[in-house]
């Protein structure tokens, strides 16, 4: 199956999850448990450290182009791992059918590290932004090759207001423009195309000089060497956003303090 393909795959379902989900919550609901959150940890600013390259590490049991990594991973103990290890946020994966991640593993998460926690899931619609504050998240993904611009700008602003960072992901130089369109200011770009599953390890840092200083730039997927995050810490890139290569290791948390000592 074609990237392209199982991209819209994952986003019907993520549309057929969510009317379920409306249908058992309403976002009234959603609102009030929100509203006796904490309030949320500062995401993006934790990510810019002078002289330093810092990381996203993930919660990843498995994805839909390397299948199961760790299918019996708990998701909290690789989070203590992680705080352990020298993370500057973590990042939990909420979607079940294709990431094997729940919303349960974002509260259990939550409550058992301090760090700045990322719900990434493909958001296509508000309740999701309800939905993860109302869960405790402080930050959410907006993946710029699933959604239009009017609906990017319509979460983006949605998170805001309710004091969370966004984190806008893209693939591309045209996608990096609509997202600077929108005014986003923590910019992920990934270098696995989702549309392809291509690969382009270097995609980030050419991608540098297109994207203003004051922006935070997040490079994504594929980086599993200290010798990759060095390179991006080289090509100015703020933090990087790192699973797979974590969680396949005996010891996330150790093989993270390595990736960045070594960098």
């Amino acid at each position: 199956m074609s990237g392209i393909a199982i991209l819209n795959q994952i986003i019907e379902r993520t549309r057929a999850d969510l009317s379920v989900r409306q249908a058992a919550v309403p976002v009234e609901a959603l609102q009030e448990r929100a509203k006796h959150q904490a309030p949320p940890r500062p995401f993006a600013q934790a990510l810019r450290r002078s002289g330093q390259i810092t990381c996203i590490s993930e919660v990843k049991r498995r994805s839909p182009s390397a299948g199961w990594i760790r299918e019996t991973a708990d998701a909290v103990d690789v989070a203590r791992r992680y705080q352990a290890g020298g993370a500057a946020a973590i990042s939990v994966l909420t979607d079940q059918p294709f990431f094997g991640g729940t919303l349960d593993d974002l509260v259990q998460v939550k409550a058992a590290v301090d760090l700045p926690i990322l719900r990434k899931d493909f958001m296509i619609d508000p309740y999701q932004v309800v939905e993860a504050r109302a869960f405790g998240a402080d930050a959410i993904l907006l993946i710029v090759a699933a959604l239009p611009d009017a609906t990017i700008s319509q979460l983006l602003a949605q998170a805001h207001d309710l004091k969370m960072d966004v984190l806008v992901e893209t693939h591309d130089e045209a996608e990096i423009a609509r997202a600077l369109s929108v005014g986003a200011s923590l910019i992920g770009i990934n270098h696995r195309d989702l549309r392809t599953f291509a690969m382009d390890m270097d995609l980030a840092v050419r991608m540098r000089s297109k994207i203003p200083n004051d922006r935070i730039l997040v490079a994504e997927s594929g980086l599993k060497t200290s010798a990759d995050v060095a390179r991006m810490k080289a090509g100015g890139i703020d933090a990087v956003l790192v699973g797979e290569g974590l969680m396949r290791q005996q010891d996330p948390g150790q093989a993270l303090r390595q990736l960045l000592e070594a960098a």
